[in-house]
């Protein structure tokens, strides 16, 4: 793809003070409408608040910044891209939280989604209270106490709440509610999509239903969300939060499995959300939710058994059920083999527990250790082959190597909760695993973590563990391939058509030998 070099050069004169500040010659030159040019900058400030993203791993440089004040904006600029004889990638950034660059447009434009604000309110709840139409660009944090405010919440969510609703619909948006109503994806009625081409469309299931599935978790292939209209139900008030530990994965997995089954659950009064963590000698070991006085009795435990293993769990009410619920929940606990002695439980308010991640995020700002290198590898591992992988990777490559584990997430997920027919991949299997192996290290150790990323891979190839990698990164169009299997068809079609010029996200890599 040829960049905006040319057009860059061109607009050199007029930014000596540091904006895009169009001469009339130049927008007639280029034949730049104002009110593109109007919203484009260029000051290194600009520059360098796209340059790098959450990962802190990959750093690129865009041409300019755009700052829109409507959905009109970014499809102007995406018509004139197209029509213009300087072809160059756009790429819509919300949070800036991808780990490897795919919110990044080299030599091109960013679009800045968080100024769509300047719209207004852009959280609506429906009068029937049944969804909100929510601006692509609104935190999930925002989406909660806007809902909650009316006695209503999303049913699905992502661990951190400080991302944008785009940027997880663009993905598939997963968390321990998953398991019971599938990730954010299938949880949207309707989609405002910005094509490729610059065309606004509304679409749906039953209305431009191909780009509808090919926007949700199609990673902002064929266009750049700017509305979706979100399922709602009643809020509860307050979670019981629980954690119950185990030595033995194979209980573990059991008890987890049986969490995400229906009957298995007690169906819909069953826990509401089920994860899991993997706790490793080598740590850093956060004990952080545990009472202090019980803190040496559960390092001791690690000590003895070399690793451990901890079932999350949480089971929401309101205030009817405040006077059973402590009996509710110890009914649902009599069916699962943990450690006795070792559960531990909060109770906490609803947005409090939705948002417990926030709380070690303000922590470890205090600490430096927020804006770090993050070599993250997030996998679907099929249920008939965990076994394997918590022998070969927890036990093996982690543990063997005393690799600083950080956070490493374990839980299930059902298939049937996810919808085929959108571009997102999972395995074959009915149940699979998430396992989000979340390292943080130094600006110039990351490499060091992802040398044991590529373990791990090759690991899960030579013993035949066909994964799917969640948020993935691939240097290669026949990685991209496989990844999509027999999506990538279907998925390479929509590109054509509503991205034929191959604009639109291009850090993500995946068509750039198409």
């Amino acid at each position: 793809m040829a960049y905006l070099s040319n057009f860059f050069t061109l607009l050199m004169a007029p930014l000596l003070l540091g904006l895009f500040m169009f001469s009339t010659a130049v927008t007639g030159q280029l034949g730049l409408p104002y009110d593109v040019a109007s919203k484009l900058h260029n000051d290194s400030q600009s520059i360098n608040s796209t340059a790098s993203d959450w990962g802190h791993i990959v750093h690129e440089y865009a041409a300019a910044v755009q700052y829109p004040n409507s959905t009109n904006d970014i499809a102007t600029l995406l018509q004139f891209a197209n029509n213009g004889s300087t072809t160059f990638g756009i790429a819509a950034r919300g949070q800036g939280h991808s780990a490897r660059g795919q919110a990044m447009a080299k030599d091109g434009i960013v679009i800045n989604m968080t100024t769509l604000n300047n719209m207004g309110s852009r959280i609506v709840v429906s009068q029937s209270g049944s969804y909100a139409d929510v601006g692509g660009e609104q935190l999930w944090i925002d989406v909660l106490r806007a809902t909650v405010d009316q006695g209503l919440s999303p049913v699905s969510w992502t661990d951190y709440l400080y991302l944008s609703v785009g940027g997880t619909l663009s993905n598939a948006g997963i968390s321990g509610q998953t398991f019971r109503y599938g990730p954010q994806i299938t949880n949207v009625y309707e989609l405002d999509v910005v094509t490729g081409k610059g065309d606004v469309i509304t679409c749906s299931s039953k209305q431009t239903s191909e780009l509808f599935y090919s926007a949700l978790g199609g990673l902002g292939q064929v266009g750049i969300i700017t509305r979706a209209r979100i399922a709602l139900q009643p809020a509860p008030n307050r979670a019981i939060w629980i954690r119950l530990f185990y030595s033995d994965f194979s209980a573990f997995s059991k008890d987890q499995e049986l969490l995400i089954a229906s009957k298995g659950n007690q169906g819909s009064i069953g826990f509401d959300y089920v994860e899991g963590f993997v706790l490793m000698p080598q740590g850093p070991v956060d004990l952080s939710f545990y009472p202090v006085a019980d803190q040496p009795r559960i390092t001791a435990l690690l000590e003895q058994y070399g690793i451990l293993y901890t079932i999350e769990i949480a089971k929401y009410y309101d205030d009817k059920a405040a006077k059973t619920i402590a009996k509710v929940v110890e009914i649902l606990l009599k069916q699962f083999s943990y450690i006795p002695g070792f559960i531990f439980q909060q109770d906490v308010s609803y947005i409090d527990f939705l948002n417990r991640v926030h709380t070690e995020e303000e922590f470890l700002q205090t600490l430096g250790l927020w804006e770090i290198a993050h070599p993250w590898l997030n996998l679907f591992v099929p249920k008939s082959r965990i076994a394997d992988f918590d022998s070969g990777v927890f036990k093996g490559i982690l543990l063997k190597q005393k690799v600083p584990a950080g956070l490493v997430i374990v839980y299930p997920m059902n298939r049937n909760k996810w919808d085929d027919k959108m571009t997102a991949v999972i395995p074959e299997e009915d149940v699979f695993y998430v396992v989000a192996l979340l390292h943080s290290s130094g600006i110039e150790e990351w490499q060091l973590f992802d040398e044991v990323n590529g373990q791990i891979l090759q690991f899960c190839n030579d013993t035949g563990i066909e994964i799917k990698q969640y948020l993935p990164h691939y240097e290669k169009q026949q990685d991209w391939i496989d990844h999509f299997g027999s999506k990538w068809q279907t998925f390479q079609e929509m590109k054509v058509k509503y991205d034929p010029n191959k604009i639109l996200a291009p850090g993500q890599r995946v068509f750039d030998d198409l």
